[in-house]
Parts: C-alpha cells; sequence; structure tokens
C-alpha cells in the first residue's frame, strides 16, 4: 500500500491551522435537517496511529442505513500531518481519511465520525471539517465529552442531555444503551441535533457504539497492522 505524504500547501503550524480552521468555519450548514433514518448509506471513518513510524491508517466503511450490511470498505495509509494539539487533531488525519474516501465507489452518504462537530472549543471539530471539505452530511459520535458539560441522561435507551457550552446546546449526551454509559453526538454540517441523534440510535441496535466506528475502527488497526508489514 502506498504512503500518502502531507500535501505541499498543509498548515504547517498552529497559527496556520487556526487559519484554516477559522475560514472553514464559515461555510458551515446547520439549517438542513440532514438525509432520513434508515434510507441510503452511512459511512463510518476512523483513524489508528503509530507514531513511532509517523503513520496514521485511515478507514472508510460504507453501511446500508436499513440492513447496517457491509456495502464498500476502503483504506488508506498516510504520514501523521500536524503535531498533536488538542483542538486541531482534524489536521493531522485528514487528508488520509480523504484518501479512503477518495477510494470508493459507493455513495458515501451520511459521514459518522468517531470525534466532535460543534461540540469543539471553536465549533469546528472532525465531523464539520469533513462536511465542509466534502460537502456531505455528517455527525460526529464520541465516546467521552470535550470539556463541556452536562448532566447524566436517564437510564432508558435514547434518553440524553444536552452538552452544554456557555449555556449554548453543541451536542448532547445520548443513552445507546439501558444503564450503559452515555455517546456524545454533535452536527457537522448539514444536518440537524435531532436527526443526528436518530441516526445514532439507528446504529447503535446492539452496541453502545454505532456500528459505523466499531467497523471503522477495526478495519483502520488492520490496516496499520499490513502498513507495519
Amino acid at each position: 500500500m502506498a504512503i500518502i505524504g502531507v500535501p505541499a500547501d498543509w498548515p504547517a503550524d498552529e497559527a496556520a491551522a487556526l487559519a484554516v480552521q477559522h475560514a472553514l468555519r464559515g461555510r458551515l450548514v446547520l439549517e438542513e435537517d440532514g438525509p432520513p433514518v434508515g434510507e441510503g448509506h452511512v459511512t463510518g471513518l476512523d483513524v489508528a496511529y503509530d507514531d513511532a513510524r509517523d503513520l496514521v491508517a485511515a478507514a472508510a466503511v460504507v453501511l446500508d442505513a436499513g440492513t447496517l450490511d457491509v456495502v464498500e470498505e476502503a483504506t488508506a495509509v498516510g504520514r501523521v500531518s500536524f503535531p498533536y494539539v488538542p483542538g486541531l487533531l482534524a489536521f493531522r488525519e485528514i487528508p488520509t481519511v480523504l484518501a479512503a474516501l477518495d477510494a470508493l465507489t459507493a455513495d458515501p452518504g451520511l459521514l459518522v465520525c468517531d470525534g466532535y462537530g460543534l461540540a469543539h472549543p471553536r465549533r469546528f471539530g472532525l465531523a464539520g471539517h469533513l462536511g465542509v471539505l466534502t460537502g456531505r452530511a455528517s455527525i460526529g459520535v464520541a465516546k467521552n465529552p470535550f470539556t463541556f458539560s452536562y448532566e447524566q441522561p436517564g437510564d432508558g435507551r435514547g434518553d440524553f442531555t444536552p452538552l452544554l457550552a456557555q449555556g449554548e446546546e453543541v451536542g448532547r449526551a445520548l443513552r445507546t444503551r439501558h444503564g450503559v454509559k452515555p455517546v456524545f453526538v454533535s452536527v457537522g454540517h448539514r444536518i440537524s441535533l435531532a436527526n443526528a441523534c436518530a441516526h445514532t440510535l439507528a446504529l447503535t441496535p446492539r452496541y453502545r457504539l454505532p456500528e459505523t466506528t466499531r467497523r471503522a475502527d477495526a478495519l483502520c488497526r488492520r490496516a496499520l497492522a499490513e502498513a507495519r508489514g
């Protein structure tokens, strides 16, 4: 597998990345409802790192939104494209994630990221960044909250509470399994928060995490292991 290099025009430092993030955030679309639940495709995106070898492996797994069967899978391996800076993690992996998406022949449909969208210090996490760059509806479903406050939702599947930043709702703590720790859903691009949560519930029929995330996580780890030889 060819190793993807860092794009020539990629931000080289924190100031440059912040400028790009600010410019792209102005292109977010937050007024659309997004695709209907259970129709078309949903694509899980995830990455795995080998920092010792300066490698990141990305996986894109397309599922049928109705059956959750796998339609297509693609991977890419690239060089880590940015230092570790909280709030700028998207710049470490986006070139490789985009390469995995570009390798697909099926329509990806809704993009589901293992990370954040509006639930981000500057309201522009990975889900929003990828949504703007691809023009696709996108959501973030994170395992843990960022730095925002929330109350524990009820114990029932589908119960939620708002994820708050200075009183602004930037996402929801959503219970996908009875009595199990919630996940943290936020809008990326071109979808409403209510619809993002509905998609998340449709993608979690058996486990806490969405099937998109579970499958993409396993696939990117395999791709990284293969790249190591």
